[in-house]
């Protein structure tokens, strides 16, 4: 049951990217991949506390949603106008 529970974070951290290439996308602002990398390092650094696990699964889920802008290492700026697909990797 506990497992569920990490999955549903997972995919929290997945909408909240998602939600947030539509509401961030057109500004120029970080990507939400380095959201989730910071919070996948703060998870890792503070993994003897409570919610550390929780930063961690959040921060994959975020990360997921941006890879498509992290392999191409774009850490800064404007994301490309394309058709939203909330399932899309981005």
């Amino acid at each position: 049951m506990e497992i569920l529970f990490y999955i549903l974070i997972i995919f929290i951290g997945f909408a909240s990217g998602r939600i947030g290439h539509i509401i961030f996308g057109p500004l120029n602002t970080p990507h939400h991949w380095t959201f989730g990398l910071v919070s996948i390092g703060s998870g890792l650094i503070l993994f003897n506390h409570s919610f550390a696990i929780l930063l961690l699964c959040w921060g994959i889920g975020c990360f997921i949603s941006d890879l498509k802008d992290f392999l191409g290492l774009k850490l800064w700026g404007v994301d490309e106008n394309t058709e939203f697909k909330f399932w899309g990797i981005d």
